[in-house]
């Protein structure tokens, strides 16, 4: 089976593999440029950054390659437009948004010929980013690790969007291997988004027990937990997610006001970090529901080479 040429805006990637943006510091520069110069787009998890650590990431990717790198940044933070401006003036490839709509953000883009592309679970949203100008749209399903926008799997919401607009669609939620990427392929997609995959890299910048964590997990231990963000979140269950679960979750300290709405049921942001920095028990372990499936450690290129070498061996 071949691989479909993606193109969003002017870009065109060696291969239409979009690596997840993971925050909080999941997703940073060694990560997004070696899944450019593998081929595909690499992208830097802007949410929780300040101006300057997101500058600097991405002036680090671009030492890094000479390949396609992007930012995701989630609408639901408060700094919202002055990173999405701080990334367009580092002269970012492509930005990626959801958990939220901004339709400022398509005319900032264009403005500065920097393609937007949108996070959508129903061919309704789809169809609003097409309107309002976006060159691509992740269709993002109920299997996808972080935060979610739908209770529906991506292979029930695919067909609809790929079926009501007439940009690229690239499929996320569940997708580990190259069998998922010929599946999503044949159903209409032009490219697909991975992220739990890419967190079992040696680049990824979390902490060792963060990649234990995906490694020792099994099926049951994939849950939906609440997000003071106001969305669900699937997560690895551990003491943490158990007292959010069960009402208890650790008081706030030191609230920075960091999202426009938030619940202060908890600090999203400080739980995920806490992860990242290896104190499991104390944080969320976001992951996507096939996690338990992946079964090593891999440098980018291999988990590329792999993914090629199955998605290639699949019949047409």
């Amino acid at each position: 089976m071949k691989f479909p040429q993606l193109k969003i805006g002017n870009l065109i990637p060696r291969y239409p593999i979009i690596q997840g943006g993971m925050a909080i510091r999941v997703s940073t520069a060694p990560l997004a440029a070696a899944v450019a110069n593998a081929g595909g787009i690499g992208i830097i998890a802007a949410t929780g950054m300040s101006v300057a650590e997101l500058k600097n990431e991405i002036r680090q990717a671009r030492r890094l390659t000479k390949g396609i790198i992007g930012i995701n940044i989630m609408f639901a933070v408060r700094q919202f437009a002055t990173l999405v401006h701080e990334a367009i003036d580092e002269k970012i490839d492509l930005i990626i948004t959801g958990a939220g709509f901004s339709r400022d953000i398509f005319k900032w883009g264009a403005d500065a010929g920097v393609p937007i592309v949108s996070i959508v679970s129903s061919s309704k949203l789809a169809k609003i980013a097409e309107k309002s100008g976006a060159s691509a749209v992740v269709a993002e399903g109920a299997e996808a690790g972080g935060h979610l926008g739908t209770d529906r799997s991506i292979f029930e919401i695919l067909p609809e969007i790929v079926a009501n607009v007439k940009l690229p669609v690239i499929a996320a939620g569940g997708i580990i291997d190259g069998s998922g990427i010929a599946r999503v392929m044949r159903m209409g997609a032009s490219g697909v988004q991975m992220a739990t995959r890419f967190v079992l890299s040696l680049e990824c910048a979390v902490s060792d027990a963060f990649k234990q964590m995906y490694l020792k997990a099994h099926p049951e231990d994939v849950m939906i937990i609440r997000s003071p963000v106001g969305m669900p979140g699937r997560a690895l269950r551990n003491p943490f997610v158990s007292d959010v679960m069960g009402g208890c979750p650790a008081p706030i300290q030191g609230c920075e006001l960091c999202l426009k709405d938030c619940s202060r049921e908890y600090c999203i942001i400080q739980a995920l970090e806490n992860a990242r920095l290896g104190m499991i028990d104390k944080g969320v372990v976001f992951a996507g529901k096939n996690v338990s499936q992946i079964k090593d450690i891999l440098p980018v290129q291999r988990i590329f080479d792999n993914l090629i070498t199955q998605y290639e061996a699949e019949p047409d």
